[in-house]
């Protein structure tokens, strides 16, 4: 029996000096992913969004792994998200489970993609406490506005909160390794399948979904706070200019009467 540990350490990991930091034979390297065997039936995977696994690894290995990668890892993340899996190999059986996977055999490509999707089964773990926070604090503000029928937030703040949630819309986005599947799989019906058995268990389409849905009311709330905020705006102005007009007339009317007397 072995074991798969998956960690979110990073909002991003430098993966081009990944190569040069770990002195580890590679498997497999792109611009978002590396995957690299450590010695006999161990195995390293890292992906650029701060996640990375492990196949088969002792806790002090993991922690001294995690300690090099800490130098290459930007906005590292408070605590580190994690998930485990265990995997299992038994001749002629190929099955997924809540919390374990049966391989047919000691396949690296196979041990890659359960690996992968634990990863993404962190990832999204921390979208989803992401946009719960930001849907707290959009709360906020609705309820205020239906309370008082106004906003208590100044147009730069409210610049800067939209600023963030579509950042963390653009990064969900870009995360796309939660619908792609490697190349392995659209040649190879047992690893194709072995995929998404993974994808059903880890439910990571669905929740993918759930955050996407999250991130649209949050951005439909903004787009009404925007709104409100701009007719505010609008209406300061039309009444600075209405003040302008009056005082205008005011001084034209003190100067006729005062030129004529």
């Amino acid at each position: 029996m072995f074991e798969v540990v998956a960690f979110q350490i990073a909002a991003s990991i430098n993966i081009r000096q990944c190569r040069n930091l770990l002195p580890l034979e590679t498997l497999f390297s792109d611009s978002a992913e590396l995957f690299f065997k450590n010695g006999d039936n161990r195995f390293v995977h890292i992906v650029q969004y701060g996640l990375v696994s492990f196949f088969n690894h002792t806790e002090k290995e993991i922690q001294a792994i995690l300690k090099q990668l800490s130098s290459l890892s930007k906005d590292r993340v408070p605590y580190q998200l994690s998930e485990k899996i265990q995997v299992e190999v038994i001749p002629g059986q190929q099955k997924v489970t809540f919390n374990k996977v049966v391989l047919p055999n000691f396949d690296s490509e196979s041990i890659r993609l359960v690996m992968m999707n634990t990863s993404q089964s962190v990832a999204l773990d921390r979208y989803l406490e992401i946009t719960e926070q930001l849907l707290e604090e959009t709360n906020v503000h609705t309820k205020l506005l239906e309370k008082k029928g106004k906003l208590d937030i100044s147009g730069n703040n409210l610049k800067r909160f939209i600023g963030k949630v579509l950042n963390i819309k653009n990064e969900i986005s870009e995360n796309l390794y939660i619908f792609d599947s490697p190349d392995s799989t659209w040649e190879n019906e047992d690893l194709n399948r072995l995929d998404m058995e993974l994808k059903q268990t880890f439910d990571l389409k669905d929740r993918y979904r759930y955050i996407s849905e999250r991130i649209g009311i949050i951005k439909e709330d903004l787009e009404l706070f925007k709104d409100i905020m701009e007719h505010r705006e609008s209406s300061r102005l039309e009444w600075i200019i209405i003040i302008l007009i009056l005082v205008e007339v005011l001084d034209l009317f003190v100067f006729r009467i005062f030129g004529l007397a």
